[in-house]
This record gives C-alpha cells, sequence and structure tokens, in this order.
C-alpha cells in the first residue's frame, strides 16, 4: 500500500503544529510570539495566519488533537470475559491521565480565554467533539448490548462520567484552585468514579 504523499500546504501545517507544542512545552504560551512560531517552524508568519488566525484557534486545535489522540483513538474494546470493573478503570484512567496532563491543561485555559469572549466557537467545538465517537461511548454501548449495563441513554450516562472527573480532576487545575494531582489522587478520582458509576448502572446479563 503507498503511503499518500502530503501536500506542500500539509507539510507546512504540520511543521506549525509540531513547532507550537514544542515552543508552548519549553516557553508557555503566553509566552510564545507568533514570530518564535515562525522562526521554529521555518515559514513566513503570513504563512501561520493562513493556517490558523490567530495563536487561540492553534491553541484549540492542539487541545482537539490531544483529546482526539487519547479518547478516540483509544481501542479499549468491550470484552465479557474481563471484569466490568478493570476495563471501566482502565477506560477512565485514560481520561483522567489527559485530564491532568499539565500541557492539556494549560492549552485548556488559553482556549477557554478565548471562548469565554467567544461563545460561538465553542459552541461550535462541542458540537464537533460531540460528533466524535470516544472508545468510552464505544464501550458503553457495547457493554449495554451485552446486558451488563442498564443504560437507557448512552449519552446521558457519559455526561456523567465525564461531570464527575472534570469536577474533580479538570475544572480545579484549570482554575488554579488545586495544582497538579498526584499520582494517588488520581487513583483515588479514578477508583471512586469507577464504583459510583457501577453501584447505578452494573447489573448480571440475563
Amino acid at each position: 500500500m503507498t503511503d499518500t504523499k502530503l501536500t506542500r500546504s500539509q507539510i507546512k501545517h504540520q511543521a506549525i503544529l509540531d513547532a507550537a507544542k514544542s515552543a508552548f512545552q519549553e516557553f508557555g504560551v503566553q509566552a510564545t510570539s507568533m514570530d518564535k512560531l515562525a522562526e521554529l517552524a521555518q515559514v513566513s508568519k503570513r504563512t501561520i495566519y493562513n493556517h490558523f488566525e490567530s495563536k487561540e484557534v492553534l491553541v484549540m486545535q492542539l487541545v482537539a488533537d490531544l483529546w482526539n489522540k487519547a479518547l478516540v483513538q483509544n481501542n479499549i474494546a468491550f470484552n465479557k470475559d474481563s471484569s466490568i470493573e478493570e476495563q471501566l478503570t482502565q477506560l477512565i484512567t485514560t481520561e483522567v491521565k489527559l485530564m491532568a496532563d499539565a500541557e492539556y491543561i494549560a492549552l485548556s485555559r488559553v482556549a477557554f480565554g478565548h471562548f469565554f469572549y467567544h461563545p460561538e466557537d465553542l459552541q461550535k467545538k462541542v458540537a464537533e467533539f460531540s460528533a466524535q465517537e470516544t472508545s468510552l461511548k464505544r464501550w458503553l454501548k457495547a457493554a449495554k448490548e451485552e446486558g451488563y449495563l442498564a443504560l437507557d441513554d448512552i449519552d446521558f450516562a457519559v455526561t456523567q462520567l465525564h461531570n464527575l472527573l472534570k469536577g474533580s480532576c479538570f475544572w480545579p487545575q484549570v482554575m488554579g484552585m488545586k495544582g497538579s494531582l498526584t499520582e494517588a489522587e488520581q487513583a483515588h478520582i479514578i477508583n471512586e468514579t469507577v464504583a459510583i458509576f457501577l453501584s447505578r448502572y452494573h447489573q448480571d446479563p440475563q
């Protein structure tokens, strides 16, 4: 099978993303100028603006890429021969690791600063994310079909899980109310979230 050759525009697009990710990690988002990004990506500043109309849009793309890689491309599938608790714990661990990632938190702060003044952009991004089926949602669907979860509304169940996780893990860090989570704190959030969810929805298959 022959790999698809990238166009010059696609190559520059990726170079900008790679440069941004590297610069944001080293210098921080606020301290990284578009001039610095152009230098690192070896493109003109005009080229950057042709691909991303602002630094905030570039940040949102990086957030989306991290989210997609961690939660959409994850290939954990439901297995009726394995412990349902262990499987859900593995899925929730993936989400908590993303929400506790320092890079993800830093990028999210900038993105939400932009969304505060541009709510229409937030609505658009939420719609894009909602249209993608995460590994968690696929797993819940399969567990329901096999009779291990009594779920009437898969989307509502996903929202419940995310609210539990974000309330304990994501928002306290984004808002600066809490520092980086320790491994013990992450494990506690994961274990309690799994226990709460399964106490409500787990059932023995007929």
